[in-house]
């Protein structure tokens, strides 16, 4: 309930007009277009729905009013510089990482301008409808644009701040103050916006102009068009979005297994998707019933990605680390130590916001489906409630109250079942309980993405990389400081050589990738075989690594481990992030052992090892396994040259596999069973019969679980594993439910196989559906199937379900 201050009371008082906002059929004349479509902007900008006086809006709004008034009191207009910690002037302008900085100076300070001109248009900041601050606003967009930003200026350093984070903070302060802005004024802020974003910028798409670039261009030429009246701009950034929809077979955009890439090599859908999936949600909503509404029937493989791309990577509130690139590195600032660190729930909480946005233009059915998913995630995300964010948005803090308040609206449980992305080497897996999130790489996605100084140090994210969380424990796991304190060549999953990497070693912007084909796996939809052939960034490691996802547990193996870099090579079984005081019990075999920093022993013949309130693992035959407590130090400035230097202490507990120097077929068995009791991992370790690894070699990697009806074979060259027979390089799975029915998965992660043989030596009376590929199916006493091309499937599972004998 909001009070008589309403937003559109508000709207109306400060700039004299006021509308409806609801979509649906063109809702206004021509003649009042462009005066509707600024108050909508002003509408999506400021929010709408809340009350000001009530939290948490009257805390957030009088923060608002506090930075603002901050900003304004240190605003000095000079040569060079709007605020003296903000440089623009660059003495030697260029493209090098230092005009970077400078070009973000310039961006940065549009950025105030807009915070000055949010508190001046909201209520309950202190400064609502300040004269001062209104003339401290108009100053400041003179000053930037007689000093830097107009059509005479030559951009330097990056792009973005030119084209995208400048112009869109500036078109932001022109619908907010449009009623104060001269004629004159207005016009060169617009011609510098046509001189650095030309509709050129939108010609091709191609380059900076994909993806969630292409989305962010299209809002400054739509906002440009609207703040100019100028229908041609708008019908421009309107038809430039076309080119975003569609799925791609590479590059940059939506695949139809649902990953998304940006930077041609990079998975993003935690951050550049999350800008994408905002942009859209924004653009949809200014134009719905407008003369330039987004009509196109391909804005559905936006809707359906919500649940098909975007969910997937969901869990509690935040958005998975494995698919935010450089993003993961943005933690404390240098130039602004007092601002929250970005962590994986900050950045997943407008990802929701931005699904509730983007519902107002769904299907009722779509729209209401994507509230209660959201519902649920803001419910169960108790490390940190969305409502309580400090650095999201007040239109998505808007969005998502309306949401918790909505009583018609029931909370529903997170996405069950397995997911892969062979486009992007991802996967994700969800079981009662527990999630996970596994991160490889091959010769289309890069091991890791560095640039801009950032993420300096994630040289081995896609080295299998084995993220996990619980349902109501380690949701912070990732967030509380892991990236500037972990040991990078330890993460958990991962098999590296302990060689030695520059920070950004192999380039910028995922320019180094992987001379490998075999990466991909074979899903049920329930369960998955998974695999990745691991050669070492900047190394000669090779390796075959196997990861079978099930309902408690996850089997990881490895073998062909081989390496001569001189350097010792380790399979890190955990590397858990215990937090500042790192209490948590750890027991190998049944004994506690020591909880004091630092302490470390190998364990010969380990059988099985729990971490309290984490879970337990279990290596079939017993192990060699070292262990050690670690208090580790670290700053983000060490992964991220615009991070604080501020050092951090975190405490890990690491068990890792020693291969030795120079290991030649090393190998490595566990099980990883995430919320496990001591008990039931003891339990499990005890029960011989429960996994039977079949095989765990350079050529062959495969697991049956019988109690399951599992059986899960990475077949690296082909050949005979347990009841199954490949012709060729494959994964396969199969499941056995107890109705007499099975499905077999298989899929070819090499992209390669124009054909394949598998038969498996089990009574098969029919095959009930199958995929177009299958191109002959024998039953009997075994199953013999003959796959067609398996080229063109993109590495996708093909499905045979078939009644058993």
């Amino acid at each position: 309930m909001t009070t008589p201050w309403s937003r559109r009371g508000f709207l109306a008082a400060c700039s004299g007009t006021a509308v409806a906002l609801g979509f649906g059929p063109r809702a206004f004349a021509a003649s009042d277009e462009f005066t509707t479509l600024r108050a909508r902007w002003r509408t999506l900008v400021l929010g709408e729905g809340f009350d000001p006086t009530t939290e948490p809006f009257k805390s957030r709004l009088a923060d608002l009013g506090t930075t603002a008034g901050h900003y304004r009191a240190t605003m000095a207009p000079a040569t060079g510089s709007l605020w003296p910690d903000l440089v623009y002037a660059d003495p030697d302008p260029d493209t090098d990482p230092e005009s970077y900085g400078y070009s973000g100076n310039m961006n940065t300070s549009y950025t105030r301008l807009s915070t000055l001109a949010q508190a001046y248009c909201q209520p309950g900041t202190g400064l609502t409808g300040d004269a001062d601050l209104r003339t401290a606003i108009l100053t400041g967009l003179d000053h930037l644009h007689d000093d830097v930003y107009n059509a005479d200026q030559t951009r330097y350093g990056n792009w973005y701040s030119w084209q995208i984070g400048a112009p869109q903070a500036l078109l932001d302060v022109c619908v907010l103050m449009y009623d104060a802005l001269p004629a004159d004024r207005l016009a060169g802020y617009l011609a510098a916006v046509d001189h650095f974003v030309p509709d050129s910028a939108v010609a091709s798409y191609s380059g900076t102009s994909t993806g969630a670039n292409r989305v962010d261009l299209c809002r400054v030429l739509a906002l440009r068009g609207v703040v100019g009246a100028s229908p041609a701009k708008v019908a421009l950034a309107r038809d430039a979005l076309s080119p975003v929809f569609p799925y791609v077979t590479s590059g940059d955009g939506l695949y139809a297994d649902g990953s998304f890439i940006q930077h041609t090599t990079v998975p993003y859908t935690g951050s550049y998707g999350s800008v994408l999936l905002g942009g859209l949600g924004l653009l949809f909503a200014l134009l719905a019933g407008s003369g330039w509404e987004v009509t196109d029937p391909n804005r559905q493989i936006v809707f359906d990605a919500v649940e098909h791309a975007w969910a997937p990577f969901l869990y509690n509130g935040l958005v998975m680390d494995g698919v935010a690139g450089r993003a993961i590195s943005r933690g404390l600032s240098a130039a602004d130590p007092k601002r929250i660190q970005q962590d994986d729930h900050l950045r997943g909480h407008p990802v929701l916001a931005s699904i509730v946005l983007l519902g107002q233009g769904a299907s009722a059915a779509e729209n209401a489906r994507w509230r209660a998913l959201v519902k649920g995630w803001m419910q169960r995300d108790y490390y940190s409630p969305p409502l309580a964010d400090p650095v999201l948005s007040l239109p998505h803090l808007a969005r998502l109250k309306g949401v918790q308040d909505d009583g018609s609206v029931t909370a529903v449980a997170e996405p069950a079942g397995h997911r892969l992305f062979p486009s992007m080497a991802r996967a994700t897996h969800r079981s009662p309980g527990w999630a996970a999130s596994l991160s490889m790489a091959d010769k289309r996605i890069t091991y890791y993405e560095t640039g801009n100084g950032e993420n300096l140090r994630g040289w081995h994210t896609g080295a299998g990389m084995l993220y996990w969380w619980g349902d109501t424990f380690a949701n912070g796991q990732y967030s509380d400081a892991f990236w500037p304190t972990v040991d990078p060549y330890r993460l958990p999953g991962t098999t590296v050589s302990r060689k030695a990497l520059a920070d950004g070693a192999g380039g910028d912007w995922g320019a180094s990738m992987p001379d490998v084909n075999w990466v991909g796996g074979a899903t049920d939809g329930r369960r998955a075989a998974v695999g990745q052939y691991l050669k070492g960034l900047q190394s000669t490691l090779v390796a075959k690594k196997s990861w079978f996802f099930l309902d408690d547990t996850v089997v990881c193996l490895g073998a062909g481990i081989t390496c001569t870099d001189g350097t010792a090579v380790e399979t890190t079984v955990e590397n858990r992030n215990l937090g500042p005081t790192g209490g948590a019990p750890f027991t190998v075999d049944g004994t506690v052992r020591p909880s004091s920093y630092p302490w470390s022993a190998t364990f010969t013949g380990a059988k099985w090892a729990h971490i309290g309130g984490h879970g337990g693992y279990v290596f079939p035959g017993g192990a060699t396994v070292r262990a050690l407590r670690d208090a580790r130090d670290g700053s983000w400035s060490t992964i991220n040259k615009g991070g604080s230097t501020t050092v951090l202490n975190r405490k890990y507990l690491t068990m890792y596999v020693d291969h030795g120097t120079d290991p030649a077929n090393a190998s490595y068995a566990y099980q990883l069973l995430p919320g496990a009791t001591a008990a039931r991992t003891q339990a499990r370790a005890a029960d011989a019969k429960w996994l039977t690894v079949f095989a765990n070699s350079d050529s062959l990697q495969g697991v049956a679980v019988p109690s399951l009806g599992f059986t899960g074979v990475n077949f690296w060259f082909g050949g005979t594993v347990g009841t199954l027979t490949a012709s060729d390089p494959c994964c396969v799975m199969t499941s056995e439910s107890e109705d007499g029915t099975a499905v077999i998965a298989v899929s070819d992660p090499m992209r390669m196989r124009t054909s394949l043989t598998l038969t498996w030596r089990r009574a098969v009376t029919a095959v009930t559906s199958a995929p177009g590929t299958l191109v002959s199916a024998a039953a009997g006493s075994a199953l013999t199937l003959t796959f067609g091309d398996l080229t063109g499937t993109a590495g996708a599972t093909q499905r045979v379900t078939v009644r058993l004998g």
